[in-house]
């Protein structure tokens, strides 16, 4: 049996996505690998932590090549989850420890939806910083791990338009002024990232990025639909129930 992954899953991820880049494939790594890439020498050496798991996001059209290719490299299929989920979600297993590839296909769909295959063809190895921070935000029950990747990023990356490195305030805005829910979920998030702030948990410059990140959702015109929505408010839940991935999913 090859060693286990779970100790390098960092190469790991780096290297799957320069093999399926050299066989045409689009694949871009989310999540906490994702975005220790994506800050590259710039993430700060706080929020240095290890990882379980590979998160990535392929188009529909390679998932069968993208499958083969990690069972190349030694992964193995949750056959019967595969088979139950395989149109928006694939999962993967280390035989050799616990760590998982969790695969989505196309679209991110987790508390929110959130419309990432146009990120495909942006520059990689990871989805834009901006569709980063969005994955993070976008979680209801945010915990301290997703709190400190929420940090590195916003410290790690300029506020700005037009790079795949930096995380673009107009892009968030227009997502949020479409949907109430999400934005809802990214304006709680965005408060407790400041009160984290005041606990230690960051630097005080990570303010400002919160505080420009905030004022742009607030500021963004705002659909009908939004408007309809927010007059109901939390009276009605406004996100969905994640399913937790078991990772005892086998055949």
């Amino acid at each position: 049996m090859s060693p286990p992954f779970a100790p390098r899953l960092l190469e790991e991820g780096r290297g799957l996505v320069e093999q399926a880049s050299e066989r045409g494939l689009a694949v871009r790594l989310m999540g906490g690998i994702g975005i220790r890439l994506v800050v590259g020498d710039r993430f700060p050496e706080r929020y240095v932590r290890t990882y379980g798991d590979i998160d990535i996001m392929l188009s529909r059209r390679d998932a069968r090549a993208v499958e083969e290719l990690l069972a190349a490299r030694g992964w193995d299929a949750a056959t019967a989850f595969n088979a139950l989920n395989g149109a928006r979600r694939l999962l993967f297993h280390d035989p050799a420890s616990s760590a998982q590839i969790d695969v989505f296909v196309e679209a991110f769909e987790m508390c929110h939806s959130l419309p990432f295959a146009d990120s495909l063809q942006r520059p990689g190895p990871t989805l834009p910083a901006t569709d980063l921070l969005m994955s993070k935000l976008q979680i209801v029950a945010l915990n301290a791990k997703d709190r400190s990747d929420l940090y590195a990023l916003l410290l790690g990356c300029d506020l700005r338009d037009g790079d795949h490195r930096s995380i673009e305030p107009s892009r968030v805005a227009a997502l949020t002024g479409r949907d109430w829910g999400l934005h809802h979920t990214f304006e709680l998030n965005l408060g407790r990232l400041r009160e984290g702030l005041a606990a230690g948990e960051a630097p005080a410059e990570v303010g400002g990025a919160v505080d420009a990140l905030a004022a742009a959702i607030e500021q963004a015109p705002k659909s009908r639909a939004w408007k309809l929505r927010a007059r109901i408010g939390e009276r009605k839940r406004w996100y969905e129930d994640p399913e937790e991935v078991d990772r005892t999913v086998d055949d």
